[in-house]
């Protein structure tokens, strides 16, 4: 058939459900945990064939052609230091989004559900709304909802997701030539986990501190930006008085349990995650969206590398593609950009995708089987994957 039911494994962007005009895709966890369209009324099909033009995954190029892109990059942080604080490196998108939104625009951003216990997009129409999109996410989002409720003329949009994901829209927005009533903009991307390994990780803590009423990947307040890996969740366990409130009215905590956890000393989320263990196939085989590959006008991130690597406030890499993203960062108030090659701007960036372990298969058979994370096998299982993953290092360099 002439649709996305012929393609496994994709990167589950939720673009071809947004582009389908019988409404019959919808998107669901596969059987490994990651997001994939369905076709739910196949005999309502009309085989068409746009969902499959505006699939990233079903084409070898980017939308952005390498002859379109004119590339200029800054290291960039907001002048509001409560901004800069809260989100997780400058604070730079939540800058880029708060001006767009004043100027009419509509923002589609990611925040947590915690009732659903998933990333997911949404439409913010006030900047009191995009606040919800401030910090990483580093779990799957679910899009279908948002980038179907996205209207294609009369309104102008800020889109932010994952490579991939722009991509794709960018794909859809020229199938449907309203290419100008939007700017996208992405940001650097490891890879993403199994949203199974993800809901395997909440059942653990919810079994120390009740049902999780708040979640964030990154916290700069106690260890500053080089140590920010940081997982703090708050439960709806009565404890302690744990009082949080930031000068920008961004979060307000009461008393309640709350629990961080850092990479750097062995969270296990992170282990996971960035131990490559729980990865999905089109992140690793398909992804071309590493280091300067983008369809975006405007791609974010971390700045890491030597040029700040004593600035702990958090410095943002900005790096624009297209000669509308340039205008939208030169017009930036509120903000400082220092502009540097590109080869600074994304130092520290990936440049290859990310490859799952050798105990990966394992880890992923254990996780799908339901076994708690509390279990030491998966300490024993990342214990090894750490003894393999030195003795291929030693190995190498001999």
């Amino acid at each position: 058939m002439k649709n996305v039911s012929s393609i496994q494994n994709c990167y589950g962007c939720g673009v071809c459900a947004a582009s389908c005009g019988k409404r019959i895709i919808n998107i669901r966890l596969n059987e490994d945990g990651f997001y994939t369209p369905y076709i739910d009324n196949p005999d309502k099909c009309t085989q068409c064939g746009i969902c499959l033009d505006v699939c990233a995954f079903n084409h070898e190029e980017r939308a952005l052609q390498p002859s379109e892109l004119k590339v200029k990059s800054w290291a960039a942080w907001s002048n509001n230091e409560a901004v800069r604080r809260k989100c997780s490196s400058g604070g730079i998108g939540f800058e880029i989004g708060k001006q767009l939104i004043e100027q009419g625009y509509q923002a589609v951003g990611c925040r947590y559900n915690v009732n659903e216990q998933r990333a997911e997009h949404y439409i913010a129409t006030t900047v009191e709304e995009f606040v919800q999109s401030i910090g990483s996410k580093y779990i799957q989002s679910y899009t279908a909802e948002a980038f179907k409720e996205v209207k294609r003329k009369g309104q102008k949009y800020l889109i932010t997701g994952t490579p991939c994901q722009i991509d794709s829209f960018r794909r859809m927005i020229r199938q449907f030539r309203c290419e100008d009533n939007f700017i996208l903009m992405d940001f650097y991307c490891h890879c993403v986990p199994s949203m199974y390994a993800w809901k395997a990780y909440i059942k653990m803590l919810e079994s120390k501190i009740g049902e999780i009423t708040y979640a964030s990947w990154r916290n700069k307040f106690e260890y500053g930006w080089h140590d920010s890996w940081l997982m703090g969740m708050e439960g709806d366990k009565t404890s302690k008085p744990v009082d949080w409130h930031d000068s920008y009215n961004l979060l307000i905590r009461g008393k309640k349990t709350f629990i961080q956890s850092r990479w750097s000393q062995g969270d296990l989320f992170y282990r996971l995650f960035l131990g490559d263990v729980c990865l999905g196939q089109q992140c690793e085989k398909n992804c071309k969206y590493k280091y300067n590959k983008s369809s975006a006008d405007i791609r974010i991130g971390d700045l890491w590398g030597e040029t700040y690597k004593d600035d702990d406030k958090g410095v943002s890499a900005l790096v624009c593609f297209t000669e509308k993203g340039r205008q939208i960062v030169e017009g930036l108030k509120n903000v400082t950009l220092v502009e540097h090659p590109f080869e600074v701007v994304a130092e520290g960036q990936m440049k290859e995708n990310a490859k799952a372990k050798e105990m990966y298969p394992i880890v992923m058979w254990y996780i799908k089987k339901g076994y708690s994370l509390s279990s030491p096998i998966f300490k024993s299982l990342l214990l090894a994957q750490r003894i393999i993953t030195r003795i291929k290092i030693i190995t190498k360099k001999l």
